[in-house]
């Protein structure tokens, strides 16, 4: 897998947001904690410092706001990568932060049951990347975009959002680059919401959410430099 140097900027200052935060203990067993408040870049930067994520309740609709409990974590040094995947990492060209609107776009389009990915969700994600709070990763294969990841880093934290595949092992692919990117910026934590049967074949685990909680809050106030494109060495 060759990589390319991607664009990385440190992230603009947002401020404090205007809502209050519901306490994460007062999730439903499905980690729901409620709903309301907007997506302005410091109402999510300041969910995420508190462990909270948003899906729309449909586009247009009302913000959900969630914590679950267990909660999805994919150790960094717990990358789960098979041969065929090592095989398929010589394959792809990987960067990061080269096509953002299309890696969020592509996510978006995925047909799956409760898609969340509405216009408002690109929206303000696509801001939290122009302010340098959001990143992608991206597959390529030549010149065409294959696969690819999005997702929120706050200092040592990366919380994944979405990930997507037009070719075999595409989107494993950028989840390898994107772990050898945190590894080299210093980042701790990097969690992906919910473990599914896929991603536990990947090394996701779960943990409870006061462990996650823990990790979040040390992760969030360590000095780490801002995700980019590593020099990969392969496998």
């Amino acid at each position: 897998m060759a990589l390319s140097l991607g664009v990385a900027l440190k992230p603009h200052v947002v401020g404090e947001s205007a809502w209050g935060f519901p306490a994460v203990d007062e999730a439903d067993e499905d980690g729901f904690v409620g709903v309301g408040a907007d997506l302005e870049p410091s109402t999510l930067i300041g969910a995420y410092r508190h462990g909270l994520f948003p899906m729309p309740t449909g586009d247009g609709g009302p913000i959900a706001w969630w914590s679950p409990d267990p909660r999805g974590v994919l150790p960094l040094n717990g990358l789960v990568a098979s041969r065929s995947l090592q095989k398929s990492c010589r394959r792809y060209r990987v960067s990061v932060d080269e096509a953002f609107d299309r890696v969020i776009d592509r996510c978006a389009s995925i047909e799956r049951p409760g898609g969340w990915i509405s216009s408002a969700i690109i929206s303000a994600y696509c801001e939290l990347h122009r302010l340098g709070w959001a990143h992608s990763v991206e597959t390529w294969s030549g010149d065409e975009l294959v696969g690819g990841l999005y997702g929120v880093q706050i200092g040592g934290l990366f919380a994944g959002e979405s990930m997507f595949h037009l070719a075999t092992d595409a989107s494993k692919v950028a989840l390898v680059g994107l772990v050898e990117a945190l590894r080299n910026c210093g980042a701790s934590l990097l969690d992906v919401q919910w473990r599914t049967d896929h991603l536990a074949t990947l090394g996701v685990c779960e943990i409870p959410r006061s462990d996650y909680l823990a990790a979040l809050y040390q992760a969030i106030d360590s000095n780490c430099d801002t995700v980019k494109t590593p020099l990969f060495e392969g496998f």
